[in-house]
């Protein structure tokens, strides 16, 4: 068991290496104009949020910014998780579970994708870093086994779902009924990804190699993830 840990430690240092040095190239695209924001962002529209009163005219757009494109950058580096997950494990007994939880985050990132395009919110320019590394981190926990992988889902998921309360909790302070429907979605992604936590339990994340110490390291990076997706 302690050598496949310290090969599958070895993969993830080496795997995490790679996905920076792919992720500058990637950021100097951006840095010279490869990839440009959406056209209208910034223009003054009016665009309501389904039959509610939350319209671009009204909100308070800089914090509706902030939580579309920070949720659309974490559910878009859960999708790469997931992903990652899958190479490594997509054919064992735990593939359907991973790929059943992975299908869940489709959906949302979808959710996002589209609220992204409702209110001219531009994604954070470490796409192509959370692209690779997201994948990165996926793989290489997985190839400490299932334990791993499911280490991961449940650092990963209670980072996200502790944020999402930090949101729910800012937009009820705000103006609850305004934010009625943006509040639903949030609570609805909330729970599932609380469920997910609980799945990589119940798949004995907690056998995992050094559990409590991948756990930490897992979830401070997804604190830097959701404090630099914020504000770039």
């Amino acid at each position: 068991m302690f050598g496949r840990c310290a090969q599958g430690s070895g993969y993830l240092v080496t795997a995490m290496s790679c996905a920076g040095a792919a992720a500058v190239r990637s950021l100097w695209r951006l840095r010279t104009g490869a990839l440009r924001p959406l056209p209208a962002y910034g223009r003054r529209i009016s665009v309501r949020f389904y039959s509610s009163r939350m319209t671009l005219d009204n909100i308070n757009w800089a914090a509706v910014d902030r939580v579309i494109r920070v949720d659309h950058a974490g559910e878009y580096g859960a999708n790469r998780i997931y992903a990652g997950q899958m190479a490594v494990l997509g054919r064992t007994s735990v593939g359907p579970v991973i790929q059943k939880m992975w299908d869940q985050e489709k959906d949302h990132l979808k959710k996002f994708n589209e609220l992204m395009v409702a209110f001219r919110v531009r994604p954070t320019i470490l796409m192509p870093f959370w692209n690779v590394v997201g994948f990165a981190l996926g793989a290489g926990t997985a190839l400490l086994g299932k334990e791993g992988a499911m280490a991961c889902t449940v650092a990963v998921e209670e980072s996200i779902a502790h944020h999402y309360n930090n949101q729910i909790r800012t937009l009820m302070e705000e103006d609850p009924e305004k934010y009625e429907e943006l509040l639903q979605v949030i609570r609805k992604f909330r729970d599932e990804e609380l469920e997910h936590h609980d799945i990589g339990l119940e798949h004995d994340a907690q056998l995992a190699p050094a559990y409590a110490i991948l756990k930490s390291v897992i979830q401070a990076g997804c604190r830097v993830a959701i404090y630099l997706s914020e504000r770039f």
